[in-house]
């Protein structure tokens, strides 16, 4: 039996609630990816090209710092990485997540939250950060997505 991670960022907490939701659907232990430094409304302004999730999203080596490590990593075979879509990917501190841990050996699955847009290039920008892992192509789901459909989906991994 392989043991799950629910690794997630949440900008407004849509995506906390569909990895808390997943989590518990799937039996996984659930981590929050917490930047050291908290993003303001101000900082979230995609229509502003000067915020603080701009400058990051036009800058591909921008990697936000995280204020906590999860706690032992290597337990966990099949990681599951959550987060809001920004500008057609992961958001940079996904980025900084995926080059914090040795990945080697383990599944990781990408998993967003968006009213619209997919997860664009995710699972091959996190693939070429975790070297020697295996990222599956994930999937959007909406924040009303139901236990059901998560551990149906999750649960060929999990």
């Amino acid at each position: 039996m392989s043991k799950t991670l629910v690794a997630y960022f949440s900008a407004s907490g849509t995506t906390a609630k569909v990895a808390k939701k997943m989590a518990e659907a799937i039996g996984a232990d659930l981590f929050e990816i917490k930047p050291e430094t908290p993003y303001t409304g101000a900082d979230l302004n995609w229509q502003n090209k000067n915020s603080r999730s701009s400058v990051e999203m036009n800058d591909r080596s921008s990697r936000p710092a995280i204020a906590v490590k999860a706690a032992d990593m290597p337990q966990y075979d099949v990681v599951f990485v959550g987060f809001p879509v920004w500008w057609y990917r992961e958001p940079s501190i996904i980025d900084t997540f995926m080059e914090s841990y040795d990945f080697a050996g383990k599944t990781v699955i990408p998993f967003a939250t968006s009213g619209g847009s997919g997860l664009g290039d995710s699972a091959a920008n996190m693939q070429k950060l975790a070297k020697g892992a295996k990222v599956v192509n994930g999937k959007r789901f909406s924040g009303s997505v139901s236990s059901e459909e998560l551990k149906a989906w999750a649960g060929q991994w999990a």
